[in-house]
């Protein structure tokens, strides 16, 4: 399946200012949402596709900052380049240290920006694309039994088939059986591969991932 454009979302009081940034922005083949508020930006939501939001720090109602916050409390993903014309230390460090991409005060070169945005949706599309991948071990692992489970756990464990034949109180040829189904549901092509996976989905033994 093709990639959805890259939208570039643009949240700024000011008519001219987003307006300027939208013809730049659009300049170089990006999509982008001139939007007023972070309430716009809340009401539209998080576009399909690699996203990168171009936020400025003081805006009416919420701010920069308060979206900022929301998006890192609601687990919402959305790189962020602030934009502000009334910056200070403290506010750039606040968010740089909430995962801002960059902070830029204007007046700001216009290639100053295009860069920002351009590592925003590069970071983007690399999550985009882990978060596709742990969806799909997330699905193999959902076709494992509540046995094959405990196996996996158990053998990521570093267990060997006649102690976790003894763990849970079944032959060994049983337990060889279900590390093998585990081993061909998962597509793991050898314990290390099986020991990652387990890790991805955060699995200790006697405890199931938060599928």
């Amino acid at each position: 399946m093709t990639e959805p454009p890259a939208t570039v979302v643009v949240i700024d009081d000011d008519p001219a200012i987003r307006e300027a940034l939208g013809g730049l922005l659009r300049s170089v083949g990006f999509r982008v949402n001139l939007l007023t508020s972070v309430d716009d930006f809340l009401a539209s939501g998080r576009p399909d596709g690699p996203a990168c939001l171009v936020l400025d720090v003081r805006l009416p109602g919420q701010s920069g900052l308060d979206l900022q916050r929301h998006l890192a409390t609601a687990g919402i993903h959305v790189p962020i380049v602030f934009i502000t014309g009334h910056g200070d230390i403290q506010m750039s460090v606040q968010a740089m240290k909430g995962g801002a991409v960059e902070f830029l005060t204007k007046p700001f070169r216009d290639q100053a920006l295009l860069d920002a945005v351009q590592q925003g949706l590069a970071r983007d599309r690399a999550w985009l694309e882990d978060e596709k991948t742990l969806s799909a071990l997330r699905a193999c692992y959902e076709t494992l039994t509540a046995r094959e489970r405990e196996v996996m756990a158990l053998v990521v464990a570093g267990r060997l088939n006649k102690q976790i034949a003894g763990d849970l109180g079944i032959s060994e040829i049983t337990a060889k059986v279900h590390r093998g189904q585990v081993m061909r549901k998962m597509h793991a092509s050898s314990l290390v591969d099986l020991a990652r996976m387990a890790d991805r989905l955060r699995l200790t033994p006697g405890k199931s991932p938060s599928l």
